[in-house]
């Protein structure tokens, strides 16, 4: 039994003004692409096929060219390595590639062309990723997330795989049910860790075991996106087509049923307003979240908008993680540590939103420390850092767009964040880490690309009602 498999992913903000382009991507193929899925060796008699893989942290729309390379080169693996039994891809859902909409769409319709109609395709998606129709139409099996927080990972891509297996071990063919739900909202409203996310998420098991299911997905869908696909929806697999059209429908009706109870899972309010709840605190640390310049959302990552107000409303002890720009580190490295430097800050990734802020501050410590695209450790580049104290607040400055989500994020650059009154991290909901971190965490309904305020956002694609 031959199984093919690679993907593309990433989440791509269409607000943004910046591209994503081939140096943002981490491209897999051959034994390092294998080596993602350990699981595989407990699989005998299959022969996994290897073909590329590329993976972006979320950001700005892919520029076009590079989008066609993967997808050439993609094909012509698959053809050369053909005919197979089964396509195994790992997707995201939420590409979107200049001048295209529904770029997975495209990407698996132009996979399906190439396997036939017989061949089994299996997809992973992200629960945040945003389904088509013409991706429905081309896949035999398509499943997502269950958590928010993304937890489940492995997990997902496992239960594809296994499951694109059993069907080609038994000869079975899915009936399948898509249901899009008209519901637009932020990750930070729909994490899986409160409700209504964690009973409407619970519910998945039971309702696949009610309706003898192969599987069901609740997506959410990716907010900042304005494409016709972008929607929540409900997904369905499974043998007998009424229990799957029954078993879809009971998950959406219990989807739109909750969606004005989907809400922020921690105090959210205005940048100042949170910044002053922290000053005012006894607690240590206050962790605020930086929400609309989250670069694991799409953001660019750049935005000293928060650092500013910090600054006028004379905060001494914080941490602020962190804004990428690469000059600001070169200047850095250039006077080198304990150096009174001025900065500009900001602005050089996407000046057309940013204001860059100027300060004076002193060069605490300078690093280059491995870059990972996630927790699994998947493409790891350097990435220079500089820590410069200006007015007692620790600002971090990364060459490359950066996530800090763990405790060895901040202890790496040492820097203990447990010592600090206030850490600042641009981001959303909270990972689990940073929530251990938290005396208490706020989100700050800070500026940016990808901020909260998605009904003032100009949406000219998506269906209406919404």
């Amino acid at each position: 039994m031959k199984i093919a498999m690679g993907g593309i992913a990433s989440e791509n903000c269409t607000f943004s003004s910046l591209l994503s382009r081939e140096e943002d991507f981490m491209v897999l193929r051959g034994e390092a692409l294998l080596a993602r899925y350990p699981f595989l060796q407990s699989y005998q008699g299959v022969s996994t096929i290897p073909l590329l893989y590329a993976r972006a942290l979320p950001g700005a729309p892919v520029e076009a060219g590079f989008y066609g390379r993967v997808k050439k080169e993609f094909l012509q693996k698959l053809e050369e390595n053909g005919p197979v039994d089964g396509l195994f891809l790992q997707m995201h859902g939420a590409v979107y590639v200049e001048g295209m909409e529904d770029a997975e769409g495209d990407f698996i319709a132009a996979a399906r062309k190439v396997v036939g109609k017989n061949c089994l395709i299996a997809a992973s998606y992200d629960l945040h990723g945003n389904v088509s129709a013409r991706v429905m139409q081309n896949v035999d099996i398509l499943s997502a997330y269950r958590t928010a927080p993304h937890i489940d990972v492995p997990e997902t891509i496992e239960r594809v795989y296994a499951l694109l297996l059993k069907c080609l071990t038994e000869g079975l063919k899915p009936h399948k049910v898509f249901i899009p739900v008209p519901i637009l909202l932020s990750g930070e409203q729909t994490s899986t860790e409160w409700e209504p996310g964690t009973s409407l998420y619970r519910q998945i098991p039971q309702v696949i075991s009610d309706y003898e299911l192969l599987d069901a997905s609740i997506l959410i869908g990716y907010v900042w996106a304005d494409e016709p696909r972008s929607t929540a929806c409900v997904t369905a697999f499974g043998m007998d087509q009424a229990k799957v059209e029954l078993a879809a429908r009971h998950l959406a009706q219990k989807f739109w049923d909750a969606r004005h109870l989907f809400r922020f899972g921690t105090t959210a309010a205005s940048v100042d307003e949170c910044i002053q709840i922290a000053v005012d605190s006894t607690e240590i640390p206050i962790v605020i979240s930086d929400s609309g310049d989250n670069p694991t959302a799409g953001g660019a990552g750049d935005t000293p908008f928060v650092v500013e107000r910090m600054l006028a409303l004379g905060v001494k002890d914080a941490v602020f993680a962190s804004i990428a720009d690469p000059e600001a580190v070169r200047i850095c490295e250039a006077a080198g540590a304990e150096a009174i430097v001025e900065l500009s800050l900001g602005g050089k990734l996407d000046a057309i939103h940013v204001k860059p802020l100027v300060v004076k501050g002193q060069v605490k410590s300078l690093h280059v420390v491995p870059w990972t695209l996630n927790s699994q450790g998947d493409y790891t580049i350097m990435n220079h850092i500089a820590v410069v104290d200006v007015q007692g607040i620790l600002v971090i400055l990364t060459e490359r767009r950066t996530p800090f989500h763990h405790i060895s994020d901040f202890t790496n650059l040492d820097i203990d964040p447990h010592q600090h009154k206030i850490v600042v991290v641009k981001i959303g909901f909270l990972e689990p880490e940073l929530k251990a971190l938290a005396a208490k965490s706020l989100l700050a309904l800070s500026p940016g690309t990808v901020d909260q305020n998605t009904v003032e956002k100009k949406y000219y694609k998506i269906h209406r009602p919404m």
